[in-house]
């Protein structure tokens, strides 16, 4: 059983539990805290508390977190393009295409798949069965670099430093229009879409900060490549600012226009850089990722080198 210990202000009063545990622990979603509530895992200065429990502020709270069951998904011997590893962690570039966890619909050939062969099962715990030593995911359709932690210590530790926004992540996009100005912040809080719940949007309600920084590289006639950096790291976050400030990622077949570009297969979105301060030496680290052939190809018929 791992415990884990968390601190209310008084400024918190009247938040509900769930969504605040969810929000102070990056690696517990707000479902997984609720479970733990009706499992009577959850307890504010000693009494176990339910989901819709509301803080009075000043709080102490902890959380039971069941030690991982033993793994049900599969390890395989799929080629995985390791950038960086130690006994603690590696940085993975992902192809676009590739499912990063086990789930319903793609429950082999996932990266964690992949990485249970390489690491003979050697990954954290913190995310269970699904997510074995997933610290941060991307989407399937987004290729780059994400980092996995091969123990619960770099697990924490890491996942501390994204809840700081200490960690880097860069991110490169092309986008649909123009933009009048070089660079610009995008700082519009994000949560489940009311009318949809399978997508994010741009919402005060249940919501959560975000802030996305971006910076034009090279414009086009109906399309600019950008960097973006990430401050936060929301769910679909680049793809819902983009969309939210009317410049969705080509290619993206949820946020971006009915009419997508299918030859992208899949948004035009790559993690090109990481950096995070080693949870064992203390040393700042960062790793970068070349654009991909599907990324420059694009880039390379928005030029008219390739019409």
């Amino acid at each position: 059983m791992n415990k884990r210990y968390f601190a209310a202000d008084e400024a918190d009063a009247g938040e509900r539990v769930d969504r605040w545990i969810a929000g102070a622990a990056e690696d517990l979603s707000r479902s997984v805290v609720q479970r733990l509530c009706d499992d009577g895992a959850v307890f504010a200065d000693g009494k176990a508390v339910a989901k819709n429990y509301r803080l009075r502020g000043g709080e102490e709270l902890a959380v039971e977190v069941p030690d991982a069951k033993p793994l049900d998904v599969v390890p395989q011997d799929i080629p995985i393009d390791i950038v960086y590893e130690d006994d603690d962690l590696l940085v993975v570039d992902k192809p676009k295409g590739m499912v990063v966890h086990p789930a319903p619909g793609n429950w082999d050939g996932t990266l964690v798949n992949a990485l249970l062969f390489h690491c003979a099962g050697r990954l954290s715990s913190i995310n269970g069965v699904i997510r074995p030593g997933i610290v941060h995911r991307i989407d399937k359709d987004t290729s780059g670099l994400l980092i996995v932690a091969k123990n619960d210590f770099a697990h924490n530790l890491l996942a501390e430093q994204i809840k700081a926004h200490s960690f880097t992540r860069i991110y490169n996009a092309v986008v649909y229009g123009g933009f009048s100005t070089g660079e610009g912040t995008v700082d519009a809080p994000i949560g489940r879409n009311p009318s949809d719940r399978k997508k994010m949007c741009v919402t005060e309600r249940n919501s959560r900060p975000a802030v996305t920084h971006y910076r034009v590289r090279e414009r086009f006639t109906e399309f600019t490549d950008l960097e973006l950096r990430l401050e936060t790291g929301r769910t679909h976050q680049i793809r819902v600012h983009m969309a939210h400030i009317g410049h969705p990622v080509a290619g993206d077949p949820v946020y971006g226009p009915k009419k997508v570009i299918a030859r992208l297969g899949g948004q035009c979105l790559h993690a090109r850089a990481i950096g995070f301060i080693h949870p064992r030496t203390g040393e700042y680290l960062e790793f970068t990722s070349g654009l991909p052939a599907y990324y420059t190809a694009f880039l390379d018929s928005l030029r008219g080198d390739h019409p």
